[in-house]
């Protein structure tokens, strides 16, 4: 990892800029297969799963045969954990179930809020070296508990045509409507405008490469919602003299393992901590099966050291980043002073994986900066809240004057009627 000691503020900005990408040819290539998808439907993904997955398909959507045959491929173990890790995502967003009273804002002005579930809600699950079955219960589980009607999966196949049977197991375990062998830009097309197997739904949720997030963000200019924008997996993680260099060097192998273009970042107060940490990441690294991936995503990954706490967050809180791991001794402290980040785990005994897998937040998040402005996926991510309201002829009394003066002083004189006409009903 790249070292950088007591960095001066004007140099911050460029520390902390994510490895940039060239979009021009990728908009172009994503653009081009949208369009033939939403021209030729089916028949255009089947031949963008050939092309692409390198896989023939007769019929797009996971019959109940696999399904079946999926349950007897994972064993009882792995079950088991998929159950635990669903019920404790159950209970968390099971929580934050919206509740509204009505407010009477003046006498005869009532006005209220519902929380309507989005009715049909698309999933994208990558495959590729790590099939993220996990994710299928971060999406689903509380898109069930929101009420959507239909909830959609879409999952690239092997190339013998089948699905990983784990994510066939968690998608019946939490509750997924319909699931399409269909991968990368062409599942997005689908989901987004609909083919002839496919539904279309009214909101896309999932991570993905660099093609899936351009498509992501290109289908929902016109078209349909999508959970965020998002790109590659990040972590940072604030360190200080009694860190553990074995905890703190697994936690940033655990997110640069993630993929080539994954960042990692630690941030630290003690220098000598550094040498700890290298050689732990060096250690760690020797036995790692996907060593090439993560010492690829080491290599735009830094370590800054800093002067005290204080610098450590205000630099943290302008990464913004989607994973922020606190383990120093006072973690309780500088919690309180977190401003920009997705989630955080605090603590030497919180790594970044329950997150990912178990202790019941989701791991779907905003990256690259986006944590300034949006969160995770929750449950409200599957809700809208509609706004109601009722006046009552003591209301009109109440509001109608002022409402009429508005409407006239912006020169709507419709509106003004539709108050004037019952004031002047009311007040006969």
């Amino acid at each position: 990892m790249n070292i950088f000691k007591y960095p001066a503020k004007s140099e911050w900005g460029e520390l902390l800029r994510r490895p940039a990408k060239e979009a021009s040819q990728l908009n172009a290539i994503v653009e081009g297969v949208l369009n033939d998808i939403k021209a030729r439907g089916d028949e255009a993904v089947k031949e963008y799963e050939q092309k692409f997955d390198h896989v023939e398909l007769a019929d797009l959507q996971v019959t109940e045969e696999e399904m079946l045959a999926a349950e007897s491929l994972v064993d009882e173990a792995l079950k088991e954990a998929i159950e635990h890790a669903h019920a404790n995502i159950y209970t968390f967003h099971a929580q934050q179930m919206f509740a509204s009273d009505k407010v009477e804002v003046e006498p005869g002005v009532t006005c209220w809020q519902k929380s309507i579930a989005i009715q049909k809600v698309g999933l994208y699950i990558p495959g590729g070296t790590a099939p993220l079955f996990s994710t299928v219960l971060m999406l689903a589980t509380p898109a069930k508990i929101a009420g959507c009607k239909e909830i959609v999966l879409c999952t690239p196949p092997s190339p013998d045509g089948s699905v990983n049977p784990a994510i066939l197991v968690a998608a019946r375990v939490a509750g997924v409507s319909k699931i399409y062998k269909i991968g990368g830009v062409q599942a997005i097309g689908a989901m987004a405008y609909g083919t002839e197997s496919v539904p279309k739904v009214y909101k896309i949720f999932g991570p993905g490469n660099q093609f899936v997030m351009c498509a992501k963000q290109h289908v929902s200019l016109h078209d349909v919602a999508i959970d965020m924008p998002a790109g590659p997996s990040e972590v940072a993680v604030l360190a200080d003299a009694t860190s553990d260099a074995s905890f703190v060097a697994a936690d940033l192998l655990s997110q640069a393992e993630h993929g080539i273009d994954s960042q990692v970042l630690l941030f630290t107060t003690s220098e000598a901590f550094i040498a700890q940490v290298e050689e732990q990441i060096e250690r760690q690294l020797a036995v790692l099966p996907r060593k090439e991936i993560a010492v690829q995503a080491l290599e735009h990954s830094k370590i800054i050291l800093l002067h005290n706490d204080e610098e450590m967050m205000e630099m943290c809180n302008e990464y913004a980043p989607e994973h922020l791991i606190i383990e120093t001794e006072n973690y309780e402290v500088l919690a309180g002073q977190v401003i920009n980040a997705g989630s955080v785990f605090l603590g030497n005994f919180t790594p970044e994986s329950a997150g990912d897998y178990a202790s019941g937040t989701n791991h779907t998040l905003p990256t690259s900066g986006y944590a300034m402005a949006y969160n995770g996926v929750n449950l409200d991510s599957y809700m809208r809240k509609v706004t109601f309201q009722h006046i009552t002829e003591q209301g009109v009394k109440s509001i109608g004057q002022t409402v009429a003066l508005m409407a006239d002083n912006e020169r709507l004189d419709a509106h003004a009627q539709a108050m004037r006409l019952r004031m002047e009903k009311v007040n006969k």
